[in-house]
Order: structure tokens, then C-alpha cells, then sequence
């Protein structure tokens, strides 16, 4: 990301995920398409996400688990605008999913949700936001691979999905957790 709010990528490219209109990979920076007020980006897994100045999300590259986040499942090269967001001030993509939040301390999510990443007590994939369960304190975000963890402003922290290796902080491992529950040691 330039200082002008312009973006830059480069690399593989099958699933578009340059954002270049083109599916040819780059050993050099290519310009994003259509983008000139982005204030943050992320990188999952062969898509990106940019948070725009207005509060808007834009994605593209592969979108096979709805990680777009535009009410489709199509692959787009360009970006496309995440369905229902405009008023987010963090984002942060995971493997095959995202997370936003929002300006009133909620928390948005959209893609893969196999391991209840998402937050909303449900295992199904939504190419669409939903709102995390139980959380409407966020200050700050964090999606790993197939979980997700948030910073609430009484300085506690949430985390949902796997936990197959501890990630959640809660004393366990190899329980997977649909909904938000408090890290413990925290």
C-alpha cells in the first residue's frame, strides 16, 4: 500500500488474486485495479482484502468458500465489494475466511467456517458477513488460520474456531469453539 492509497501486488496470480484484472503471475509490483483510498490490507489464502477511507471493503482472488465476501462463490481478478459494510475500521483475512470491525465494536466475518472461525454458532461457509456472536467491544482483530481472536476495550480477548493446538489460549486443546469464549490467561 503507497502513501497515495494505492495498492501493489505481485506473485502468483492463478485465482486473480493480484487484483490486476489478469490471472498471470508477477515477478514485479502491478498496480490493484480501481483502488486509490485504501487505509489497510490483508492476504489469506490466494485472496486479498483492502478497507477503504469510507468504511468499505474491497476483495478478489479465489472465492471457492465465499471468502469474498459479495454474496458469490465466482473467483473475481478485480475487486469486488464486500456485500453490507460501510462503516468498518480494522479488517483481517484468514486462510479462507475475514474478519472486520466495525466502527460500533462489532464484529463482521464471511468465508470458510468449518471450524466455527466465523463466530456465529454454525459450521457453514456464508459468502456474506455475519455478525460474531456476544462481541460488541472490539478495539482490535486478529483471524489465523481457522480461528480468530479480538481485543474487547476492557482489555480481555475472545477467541473462536479451532483449537486444535491451543490457539485459543483457554487451557485446552482439540475443542472447537463456534462462538466466542475469553482466553484465560488474559
Amino acid at each position: 500500500m503507497k502513501n497515495d492509497g494505492t495498492l501493489w501486488a505481485w506473485g502468483y496470480n492463478y485465482y486473480g488474486q493480484l487484483g490486476n484484472n489478469s490471472t498471470t503471475s508477477s515477478n514485479i509490483p502491478v498496480s490493484v485495479s480501481n483502488i486509490t483510498n485504501a487505509i489497510a490490507i490483508s492476504a489469506g489464502a490466494n485472496f486479498c482484502v483492502a478497507l477503504l477511507s469510507d468504511g468499505t471493503i474491497k476483495s478478489w482472488g479465489l472465492n471457492s468458500n465465499g471468502q469474498l465476501g459479495n454474496a458469490s462463490n465466482t473467483q473475481s481478478n478485480i475487486p469486488v465489494t464486500v456485500s453490507d459494510i460501510t462503516n468498518a475500521i480494522a479488517i483481517s483475512a484468514g486462510a479462507s475466511f475475514c474478519l472486520a470491525l466495525l466502527s460500533d465494536g462489532t464484529i463482521k466475518s464471511w468465508g470458510y467456517n468449518a471450524s466455527g472461525q466465523l463466530g456465529n454458532n454454525s459450521t457453514g461457509n456464508s459468502n456474506i458477513p455475519v455478525n460474531v456472536d456476544n462481541i460488541n467491544n472490539a478495539i482490535e482483530i486478529s483471524a489465523g488460520f481457522n480461528h480468530s481472536l479480538a481485543l474487547l476495550n476492557d482489555g480481555t480477548v475472545k477467541g473462536w474456531g479451532s483449537n486444535t493446538s491451543g490457539e485459543l489460549g483457554i487451557n485446552q486443546f482439540n475443542t472447537t469453539y463456534y462462538t466466542p469464549v475469553i482466553v484465560t490467561g488474559k
